[in-house]
């Protein structure tokens, strides 16, 4: 019950006035948060895959009126990479929003949805990674909006896209591809730690199953808001060469201590030292020294240049990367 206010004050933080969105929760289990939440005043969806935990979800909708939905699904397994028909927990994303009454509304506008739940740590990094193409692309929940994701995940990595820590370009082994993303992706707000002891344990020792982190803290999982940035799409990056950008990010931090300018040579473009000095970027700038901006302008410029050609930027590389259903 203490967690479940905390994390209710957290997700009411900053709300202003007027009617809020609805909150999607994602594996409410027995639903002591969803009490809390609904007690609080919130229209909540819980969104629950243990078939378990669903009579006792469907008995406080029905004991409500309206302001609780419970839907059979899995959170992650939104709109999988598969033909034909879905299999529940399964669930399609146009189904959901449909079934919630969201509407979509152009990227600009206010936040459509809010989502709560806490990320599971096995395939972390993963599910990570699939969001953000999902937001980059405007696919899955990113299609109705600028869906709001309010998720608990681990400390460690917390730290890989916090501006404050592992932001900070030069830093090799911390300064990664996801960092630049989701960065330039989201405006990342840390809500609340808390340790890793408030949440059920999942050994047989009966110790908590923390994943092991070689540089970085993993004590907590982290609370953290991910709010899309309202001027993501603003310049040359959209959603339809969304995918390019991503590679490029990953091509160029996949050898961090490498020059951009060999990195650029190797991609036929044979300006890039007028390129690097029209962006004020010096010659013989390190990949890892770049910070998150620089990299959108970056893209930005390669878009408008009549000598560039996508010649490195190919859909079977590409797919190579996206091995994340």
């Amino acid at each position: 019950p203490r967690l479940a206010r905390t994390v209710q004050q957290c997700l009411q933080r900053g709300a202003g006035p007027g009617p809020q969105p609805v909150l999607l929760e994602f594996s409410p289990g027995p639903g002591v948060l969803t009490q809390t939440l609904l007690d609080a005043g919130l229209r909540v969806v819980a969104l629950e895959s243990n078939l378990a935990y669903l009579p006792n979800l469907q008995s406080l909708e029905n004991s409500l009126d309206g302001q609780l939905k419970v839907i059979y699904g899995d959170f992650f397994r939104l709109d999988p990479l598969v033909g034909g028909t879905l299999k529940p927990p399964a669930v399609c994303s146009d189904k959901l929003f449909e079934t919630m009454g969201v509407a979509a509304v152009p990227w600009r506008a206010d936040v459509p949805l809010r989502i709560f739940g806490i990320m599971p740590h096995t395939l972390e990094r993963n599910r990570l990674w699939r969001l953000l193409f999902s937001l980059y692309e405007c696919n899955s929940i990113y299609k109705y909006g600028r869906v709001e994701l309010n998720v608990f995940i681990s400390e460690r990595e917390y730290m890989v896209r916090a501006k404050h820590f592992t932001g900070k370009p030069g830093r090799a082994w911390a300064y990664q591809a996801l960092t630049v993303l989701a960065q330039i992706g989201c405006e990342i707000e840390l809500l609340h730690m808390e340790p890793w002891s408030s949440f059920a344990t999942n050994m047989k020792s009966g110790g908590l199953a923390i994943p092991k982190s070689k540089r970085l803290p993993n004590d907590h999982l982290c609370l953290v808001r991910l709010t899309p940035q309202q001027n993501l799409f603003t310049g040359g990056l959209k959603p339809t060469n969304a995918a390019t950008f991503i590679f490029m990010v990953k091509q160029c931090l996949a050898k961090p201590k490498s020059r951009l300018r060999d990195r650029l040579n190797s991609w036929s473009l044979d300006n890039s030292s007028k390129l690097l000095k029209e962006l004020e970027i010096p010659k013989n700038a390190i990949v890892r020294d770049l910070y998150p901006e620089d990299y959108k302008r970056l893209f930005e410029a390669l878009q408008n240049s009549s000598t560039f050609a996508e010649t490195w930027f190919c859909e079977d590389v590409l797919e190579s990367v996206r091995t994340i259903n």
